[in-house]
This record gives structure tokens, C-alpha cells and sequence, in this order.
């Protein structure tokens, strides 16, 4: 059976958010099998929900249907395990392939017991973030997967929860992923646009953004029939919709040979570099104008935040960020981190004896 390392860029998981009979189940892996990109079948068999009464998965019994619809269409299969009981039955069952989703990478215990139950098998992992935007946490889950034993682990980036989101039912926050990439830059990197997205209509633009940014696979959720479907039917698509998007997709070269392209590229990297430190330089003088301020603040015996100073400046760079095409978000992060900085020189300052 083909490892995941093994598949070629992209590599592309597909099949119903629950497994809800043996005829659905092998009637969405032979219409997933008639596309002839998807190269692993997915089914979630235990669903674990935020609140008691709902839809929880068929629990074990579906386990086989989903290795019998594996078996007629010639595709592995993958389904979520969120405690060593679920891994022991898995096993049993026959599966080489399991996933840990984003309730159970939360919680190292529960981690560390599945890594337990799953040393010495040669399981392959594949390891979902934790709900919170925790990078440090989702390192520690793949290395207790690595630290059993287990060769081929790789992660899912499924998108982290927040209190309010006007677009995402969770939020990408790209620049996670891209860190776990730095942590680990062989493991294999798959997207999930179904748990980004929680809604069809911007599924296409998601896996779009993800193969742009180096992912090396998609994992999306096909139902036969998905406004019918038990579980997160707003975010699944029909096989033939899949097939739709999947030849939509541009997918682009992560590398390549060419001198002429690279020497392009140095030139443009030099003349970033040169303004990046000019970048920082100014940063620096301003630094020194706010010492300057908060030392004329500490004559005064003032406090050194000064709400209406700090609305007046998000207010001019809002204007002048508008101006220049950049995003209203990239620059509150700029001006929190600026603030940050700017209260802890004026801090030093207050306290200089």
C-alpha cells in the first residue's frame, strides 16, 4: 500500500465527513474513484462534537465499510482516532493510516496515550493542529508520534478557532502552518479546506491559497448527497464538484533548475534585504523619539499610555495603508507589535533612576 511520502505533490484526501451506511460509503468511493486524483478515502467513523446529542459518528461498525469500499476501489484508507481504544480497534479493523483531529492534538495525555497504543506498529500518522493557535503544541503532538516510533507522521492544518470570524468557520492563520514547515521541513504538509472553510462557496479559493503556499495535499469532504448529510453538510461537496475544483486548481512547481530564475530572484532578495534594514533603522529612530517623549512624560508624572494618541495614530495609518494597497489587518499587527515595543522603551525610561 502507497505511503504518503510516496504520493505525489498534491496528494489529495476525499470522502464523507461521517460514515452513515456501508452503500454511501462505497457509492462515494467508486464516484471519488471516477475522478482519478484522489489518492486516500476518508470517513469519520467516532465524531467527536462540542455538544452531547448530536450526530457522534456509528462508532466501530463503520470501520469495515469503509475498508471494504477501500478494497473495491483500490485507494487506502484513513479515518480519526481520538483515544488508544479507537487506535485498538482501528488496528483490528486493518487500518495502516489514522489521524488525530484538532480535540484530541489539544490535550498531550490523551496525545501521549495514542502515541503509546501506537508504538511499534508502523502506522501511518497524520496529526490535525489543536483548536487554539498554539504552535508549540501541535510541535509537541507530532514528536510524541515521532518519539514512538512511528516513520511517517505528518500534519493537517484544518485552521484554529476563534470568537468571531466573518469568513471562516476557523481561521487559517497561514502564518502557523508555515512555522510548523520551518519546525519540520520534510514532513508533509496537507490543507483541509472543508474545517477552514465550513461553507462550500470558498472551498475552491482555500486549496487554491494552500497549493500556492507549498502544501503538499488537500484534505476535502465529499458526500453523495451533502444537504443531506449527518454531520457539517454546509461544507461538503458532491464527488463530481470535487472533480470540478480539483481541475480548477493551478498547481505550481516548488522548485526549479532554472540559473535564470535564480539570479532574477537574488537580485530582487538583495534589494528587499537593503530595505529591510533601512526598515529597521527607522524603526530604531523612532524608538529613540519615544525614550525622548517618555522621559518628558516622566517630568510630568504622566501615564504612558495615552489612549487618544494611540486612536490618532491607528487612524492615520488605517488612511495612509488604504492608500497604499495594504490590508487593514497586516497593519494592526504592525502597529501592535510598534505599540508593544514603544511601551516597553517608555517603561524603561519611567523606571531609569
Amino acid at each position: 500500500m502507497q505511503n504518503i511520502n510516496d504520493i505525489r505533490r498534491p496528494i489529495i484526501i476525499s470522502g464523507p465527513c461521517s460514515a452513515e451506511s456501508p452503500e454511501q460509503v462505497m457509492d462515494t468511493a467508486k464516484r471519488l474513484k471516477a475522478i482519478g486524483k484522489v489518492n486516500i478515502l476518508r470517513a469519520g467513523i467516532w465524531k467527536p462534537r462540542t455538544r452531547p446529542n448530536s450526530f457522534e459518528g456509528v462508532g466501530a461498525i463503520g470501520l469495515q465499510w469503509l475498508i471494504d469500499a477501500g478494497k473495491e476501489v483500490d485507494l487506502p484508507v484513513i479515518t480519526e482516532v481520538a483515544n488508544a481504544q479507537h487506535v485498538e480497534v482501528a488496528l483490528k479493523a486493518g487500518f495502516k493510516k489514522l489521524w488525530i483531529g484538532a480535540r484530541t492534538s489539544v490535550n498531550p495525555f490523551t496525545v501521549q496515550e495514542i502515541a503509546d497504543a501506537l508504538e511499534g506498529t508502523g502506522v501511518e500518522m497524520l496529526v490535525k493542529n489543536p483548536i487554539n493557535p498554539d504552535l508549540n503544541l501541535w510541535i509537541g503532538a507530532i514528536e510524541r508520534f515521532q518519539n514512538a516510533g512511528l516513520d511517517s507522521v505528518n500534519a493537517i492544518h484544518r485552521g484554529f478557532s476563534s470568537f468571531k470570524s466573518e469568513r471562516y468557520r476557523n481561521e487559517p492563520m497561514w502564518e502557523i502552518p508555515i512555522g510548523l514547515r520551518t519546525e519540520f521541513p520534510n514532513i508533509k504538509l496537507i490543507c483541509d479546506p472543508s474545517h477552514i472553510c465550513g461553507r462550500r462557496d470558498i472551498l475552491e479559493e482555500v486549496s487554491q491559497k494552500a497549493i500556492d503556499l507549498a502544501f503538499d495535499g488537500l484534505m476535502i469532504e465529499s458526500h453523495i448527497t451533502p444537504d443531506e448529510a449527518w454531520s457539517d453538510a454546509k461544507q461538503q461537496i458532491t464527488p463530481e464538484v470535487l472533480g470540478e475544483l480539483l481541475n480548477n486548481l493551478i498547481v505550481r512547481d516548488v522548485e526549479t533548475d532554472d540559473q535564470a530564475f535564480f539570479d532574477s530572484l537574488e537580485t530582487l532578495r538583495g534589494k528587499i534585504n537593503e530595505i529591510d534594514e533601512e526598515l529597521v533603522e527607522l524603526i530604531a529612530k523612532r524608538m529613540g523619539i519615544v525614550e525622548e517623549i517618555g522621559a518628558f512624560k516622566k517630568m510630568q508624572n504622566i501615564t504612558i499610555l495615552q489612549p487618544e494618541r494611540w486612536e490618532e495614530i491607528k487612524n492615520l495609518q488605517f488612511a495612509a495603508a488604504d492608500k497604499a494597497n495594504l490590508s487593514k489587518k497586516f497593519i494592526i499587527k504592525y502597529l501592535e507589535a510598534i505599540h508593544q515595543e514603544s511601551i516597553r522603551h517608555q517603561t524603561s525610561v519611567m523606571n531609569r533612576k
